[in-house]
């Protein structure tokens, strides 16, 4: 019985640590957390440096709202850690807040890296997670975790493709026998396409707005191209008028934002044509029978998969759960540690 509870206060637990946001799988337990990756500090007093004050969904909140004496900051950018305290602050906390009790012993944690993610990011990663009290950190690369999570059979002798549209990079891979056949990482996900939102509003309306703005113009009519048979559809947001300077409301159409999202949707449309064309002929036959898959939050833009399909000729589909599929596939890992060790790595 104590062993059983020992075990089970240091549950072994998956991260999908992402630059929009953080997603916690503990080993029995499935998800226990979805909470963006948001950290707000107070830099009022320099002796004290950075003083935390909320981190994830409260955090988010403050967004655009904080005093010069408040900054919300985001503490991974484009996948990998931009400020390192504050990573390890925030993995720190998500930890503490799945566990909920004091005094359990340091787990085994499994976290996802981008394929494209150098050494020192890698590093960066471990040892962030190291300091917030791991015991061991696995590395898994995040279109792996992605395509387990999915349910593909990448142990197979057969191709299967995945590509994961993030919040800071996508990640494109073909994989095969238990392997990563070809993958590669583009630092274009669903922040790029909120810049290009942000940008698109400013150039055409002169309004300003921020990011919680544009992600909320991206998810309630944000398109990659006109659906046939699709209906215009309209929002109203508000923001700065940059000419006058005071508050303005405007109301934007979703062939608008289509043609804001037309340079992020081809970055990422580009380079899944070009993994196919790095792929091998029997394998890339595979592709074309089996399809390719959509994971990811960016995945869930509307008709992301009818682009992709109408460039490059070969179906596609999303995933049922796009925004899970990566923490579900690190969750596997972690279930299945032993059998899926060869996935993982401890050295960056």
């Amino acid at each position: 019985m104590l062993s059983y509870l020992l075990g089970f206060l240091s549950s072994e637990i998956g991260i999908d640590l992402g630059t929009a946001t953080t997603l916690i799988y503990v080993k029995g337990r499935g998800i226990v957390l979805n909470e963006p990756s948001v950290v707000a500090v107070r830099t009022g007093d320099p002796r004290q440096g950075k003083r935390v004050l909320a981190v994830g969904e409260e955090a988010k909140m403050m967004l655009g709202r904080t005093p010069s004496s408040i900054q919300a900051i985001r503490p991974l950018r484009e996948g990998v850690i931009a400020d390192f305290h504050l990573a390890e602050e925030m993995i720190k906390h998500f930890i503490r807040k799945v566990h909920n009790r004091k005094g359990f012993s340091a787990p085994l944690v499994i976290v996802c890296v981008p394929s494209g993610a150098t050494a020192v990011e890698r590093r960066a990663i471990q040892e962030a997670a190291a300091s917030a009290g791991a015991r061991r950190v696995y590395l898994v690369e995040e279109s792996v975790a992605a395509a387990l999570g999915v349910g593909l059979p990448i142990n197979e002798p057969t191709a299967s493709m995945v590509v994961d549209v993030g919040g800071g990079t996508t990640e494109i891979a073909v994989l095969s026998l238990g392997g990563i056949v070809y993958s590669r990482s583009v630092r274009v996900g669903g922040d790029k396409m909120d810049e290009a939102i942000i940008g698109f509003i400013r150039k055409t309306h002169n309004l300003l707005i921020g990011e919680t703005t544009a992600e909320r113009i991206k998810r309630v009519i944000g398109s990659a191209t006109i659906a046939e048979g699709g209906r215009e559809e309209t929002l109203e947001i508000r923001g700065r008028d940059l000419l006058k300077g005071i508050p303005k409301e405007i109301v934007v159409t979703s062939s608008q934002i289509i043609s804001a999202l037309s340079e992020p949707v081809r970055h990422i449309a580009d380079a899944v044509k070009e993994a196919l064309e790095n792929t091998a002929p029997e394998l890339a036959a595979d592709i074309i029978d089996k399809g390719i898959v959509l994971t990811g939050g960016g995945g869930l833009l509307r008709n992301l998969d009818v682009i992709i399909r109408d460039m490059i000729g070969v179906p596609v589909s999303v995933a049922e759960n796009p925004q899970s599929c990566v923490v579900l596939g690190t969750g596997i890992c972690v279930e299945h540690f032993k059998a899926l060790r060869g996935l993982l790595s401890t050295d960056a």
